[in-house]
């Protein structure tokens, strides 16, 4: 077996573009997946799931339809199953995700260009 650090600012090197998550680790049956932010998402939930927000770097905004949580590099905030929310970057935000493996990011909204494409690896 061959034990290598996973290196979050490598990984994020290698790809560009907002709004579409990169896997990185798998847990049992979560992933670990790095995305970077900018502008603003859809109002969105996951029914069946949580979803964890890690900011790496940035700040992160997670509106609600009763208040907002904003975020910092070094923080994290945990949106329980059910919740709409729409996450806003208004300058690039690099961050974790932590989610069972096959969540779609826009959930059941219709994302239209925002929704990415699923289990993508880097």
């Amino acid at each position: 077996m061959k034990y290598q650090a996973i290196n979050f600012k490598d990984k994020l090197s290698k790809f560009q573009e907002h709004w579409s998550p990169r896997v990185i680790a798998e847990m049992n049956d979560y992933q670990f997946k790095l995305a970077k932010l900018k502008g603003e998402f859809v109002w969105h939930d996951h029914k069946d799931t949580d979803e964890t927000f890690m900011v790496i770097e940035g700040e992160l905004d997670i509106l609600f339809r009763d208040g907002k949580v904003t975020l910092n590099a070094g923080e994290m905030y945990v949106i329980p199953k059910g919740v709409e929310h729409k996450p806003v970057a208004e300058k690039e935000c690099k961050v974790m995700l932590i989610e069972p493996r096959g969540v779609v990011n826009t959930g059941d909204a219709d994302g239209g260009k925002l929704t990415a494409e699923n289990d993508v690896w880097i």
